[in-house]
């Protein structure tokens, strides 16, 4: 994976969760949708240069989520979350444009 987007598995969920702004892309192996986000992760994940820690959660590997499935709902994958110091801010099913992403980063995350 980029060095700009993490791997989120059970072991590293709350350093995205507690970090001072985050994006968590969950997703699955032969997902169009989950594809999709991959480049909007990789496109938007330099804009933000360090300000806003970005991964992504392998939801279909053996093992790996099995506490995060525990933990949250999913209707559908992709599903995407922003975390802003603790809290999960907003979730979005589907795919998400870039722009409307990076205006949600900027507006709830980074907002000053």
């Amino acid at each position: 994976m980029d060095d700009l987007i993490g791997n989120v598995t059970d072991a590293t969920i709350d350093e995205y969760v507690s970090s001072p702004a985050a994006v968590v892309v969950f997703g699955i192996a032969n997902c169009e949708g989950c594809a999709f986000m991959d480049g909007v992760l990789a496109d938007l994940a330099p804009r933000f240069n360090g300000r806003v820690k970005f991964g992504k959660a392998k939801m279909h590997v053996p093992g790996a989520c099995r506490e995060i499935k525990k933990r949250y709902t999913f209707e559908t994958y992709p599903t995407t979350h922003l975390y802003g110091h603790g809290k999960l801010i907003e979730k979005r099913e589907g795919k998400v444009e870039l722009a409307d992403l990076d205006r949600a980063i900027q507006s709830l995350l980074l907002k000053t």
